[in-house]
């Protein structure tokens, strides 16, 4: 008996042979198979073909009246466009928090059910969410793959990147309510105002301590693990901050990025800088709570404590100087 699908069949040619297609299987498979020819993945949609080989093309058809940024995809421009109008449709039913995407609320959730399904290969560090993965790894590779095109300066993040170009452009935008200071990036002036509020979110589980910034609380929890993650690539010295490696890796580049504009003179940290900027200005901000003497530096004095003597106080020590606050005498 003769198949309905033996109908005014069709040929197509494959790289080895010649293949009858019935016509009617070829039209059922038209509905659901649209292949791109450059790298041969579906469509179930033809639309979804044409937006999917602009990528390939390097076209981007889909304009955003509000900013002019394109995009290749309609659904991206959509996303893109929450940004200005605040949108944040998806909510997280256990604490209320809004987010512009669902892949995002997903991520969240993970904050509340402690799910951590990416994994480290060479640590194993787990996170949240696959792209902390990958920013971590850097961390193990030392790679800094967004360049700034103004400076050169390398970072491992594009986000921190974002947020240096601020400081060439010299733009402020977003500026604090109380005091009305200015800064380039939302997320910094968030952390700033919990000068003003004394927010301390973040608490470590092990020893209850308090921290305004996240940040702070990882590098205080690596008290408690011992863990040094940052490691040079010329000596193997290893860090518990990033910022100390970036500070020690100077000693062997003898590179002093931070000068002073009265003097010219140059310092390897910015710490360093600030205090020799005192001796210009005069300034002495650092001061003995039990004399009342004033230094430049907080290393230009310390208050000692003095045990086993006749008497018992302190010694206020500045600059070769030395200055004891008697409080009495033992065993008085």
């Amino acid at each position: 008996m003769e198949n309905e699908y033996s109908k005014n069949p069709i040929q197509i040619k494959t790289e080895s042979e010649s293949i009858d297609i019935p016509d009617e299987m070829r039209k059922e498979t038209e509905k659901t198979s649209y292949f791109c020819n450059v790298c041969k993945k579906s469509f179930s949609e033809r639309r979804c073909l044409i937006e999917h080989e602009h990528i390939h093309a390097g076209g981007k058809l889909y304009h955003c009246d509000i900013c002019s940024k394109s995009f290749s995809k309609s659904g991206t421009l959509n996303l893109h466009k929450r940004i200005h109008t605040g949108e944040t449709p998806y909510h997280c039913d256990i604490c209320g928090k809004c987010f512009s995407r669902n892949s995002a609320l997903l991520t969240h959730m993970r904050i509340h059910t402690g799910e951590k399904p990416h994994q480290c290969d060479i640590c194993g560090k787990s996170f949240s969410a696959s792209s902390k993965l990958n920013t971590h790894k850097r961390v193990h590779t030392g790679e800094r793959p967004y360049h700034c095109d103004i400076c050169g300066q390398s970072f491992s993040e594009n986000s921190t990147l974002n947020k240096h170009k601020y400081v060439h452009i010299g733009e402020k935008p977003y500026q604090c309510n109380i005091c009305g200071k200015s800064f380039s990036v939302s997320s910094t002036l968030n952390r700033y105002k919990r000068i003003h509020t004394g927010e301390k979110p973040y608490h470590c589980d092990i020893c209850g301590e308090s921290f305004s910034q996240s940040g702070n609380l990882n590098s205080h929890k690596r008290t408690h693990t011992g863990e040094k993650p940052y490691h040079c690539d010329i000596c193997g010295k290893s860090f518990s901050k990033s910022c100390n490696l970036n500070s020690h890796k100077r000693v062997h580049t003898g590179e002093k990025p931070y000068h002073c504009d009265i003097c010219g003179k140059s310092f390897s940290e910015s710490g360093n800088l600030n205090s020799h900027k005192h001796i210009h200005t005069g300034e002495k901000p650092f001061h003995c709570d039990i004399c009342g003497k004033s230094f430049s530096k907080s290393k230009e004095f310390s208050v000692v404590p003095l045990v086993g003597f006749a008497v018992y106080g302190f010694l206020c020590i500045g600059k070769g100087n030395y200055w004891f606050h008697q409080y009495g005498i033992w065993g008085k």
